[in-house]
Order: structure tokens, then C-alpha cells, then sequence
């Protein structure tokens, strides 16, 4: 009876981390999801984004922290994905943002990956130069069925803090 209740109770928690519903071909690999990601913020000026599809990506728990120095002293934002959706999707929404990824830097062990994505973003797909460059450090969870992000912190390049040169080399 207790090995019952305990298969019980470890397949509530799992299924309850793992409830999300997501579209296969966006979680299906590693290279999936984060294009899925970034796909997902990009978009137009006017263009409403699939904040359902954003959700999806990420584990119950998924957390955003964009770092950034203000007044000289290095500050931090640490935001669910709903909340990283009621502070920054407007925003994304009305002046039109398109980032994607110009390099990426892989670690993986396990079930695990560490990602160094570094990206440019513009307001138009047309604009000739990015307004912002920064690396998203995006952590992964392999759950065998499929991937989940965990976390994007990242950091805008800055005069202070210029992008190394092998975070713009492919891997």
C-alpha cells in the first residue's frame, strides 16, 4: 500500500511539472526550443505575440532576469514568465522587436544544458544595424520526452561591458 500511495504522489508532482502543453516541434531539441523562443518575443510593431506559446516553453517555475547597471550600481529584475509577459510585452508589442541569435556557446551534462546565446536585436527586420547586442545565459531541462527552459538571465552589452569576441563566433 505505501509503494502505492508513493507512485501515487510521484506521479501527481510530475505530472503537475510537466503539464504544460507545448507544440512538439518547438521542444523537440535543444536548437527547437530556443529558436521557439526566440521566435516567440519576435515580432512587428502591432503584432500581438502567442504569450500561450511562451508559457509553454518554460517549466511552471521558469524565471527572467534581464541584469543591468542604473546609477552606477549593477541591479537585477527577477520575473516569472507571466510577469516578464505584463512588463516587457507590451512594449515588444507596440515598437516592434525582432532578436535573434548570432552565436551560441553549449555545455550539457545529463539532463542538463548551459547556453550562451548571444543576439541582436532590431526594431524591423530591415534595420541595417541592432539597437542592442547581449547574451541570454538560458538553462535547459532534458525531460527525455522533451525540453524545458528553466531560466534566461542575460545582460545587454554596454560601453562598460563589450561582447568578447567568442561569444560572436559560431559554434
Amino acid at each position: 500500500m505505501r509503494k502505492i500511495i508513493a507512485l501515487t504522489i510521484t506521479l501527481a508532482l510530475s505530472t503537475s511539472l510537466f503539464a504544460q502543453e507545448a507544440k512538439p516541434e518547438d521542444v523537440k531539441s535543444a536548437d527547437a526550443i530556443l529558436g521557439a523562443l526566440y521566435d516567440v518575443i519576435s515580432g512587428p510593431a502591432g503584432q500581438k505575440r502567442d504569450w500561450d506559446r511562451m508559457k509553454s516553453l518554460f517549466i511552471p517555475e521558469g524565471k527572467l532576469v534581464p541584469s543591468f547597471k542604473r546609477d552606477g550600481k549593477v541591479q537585477y529584475l527577477y520575473w516569472t514568465v507571466q510577469q516578464y509577459i505584463d512588463q516587457a510585452g507590451a512594449g515588444l508589442e507596440q515598437s516592434g522587436f525582432f532578436e535573434v541569435e548570432v552565436s551560441r556557446k553549449t555545455e550539457s551534462y545529463g539532463t542538463i544544458s548551459h547556453v550562451f546565446s548571444t543576439y541582436e536585436s532590431r526594431r524591423t527586420l530591415e534595420d541595417k544595424e541592432p539597437f542592442a547586442r547581449g547574451i541570454n545565459s538560458i538553462q535547459l531541462l532534458n525531460a527525455g520526452d522533451r525540453w524545458w527552459i528553466v531560466s534566461v538571465f542575460w545582460m545587454g552589452e554596454t560601453p562598460e561591458y563589450k561582447l568578447p569576441k567568442k561569444y560572436l563566433k559560431k559554434d
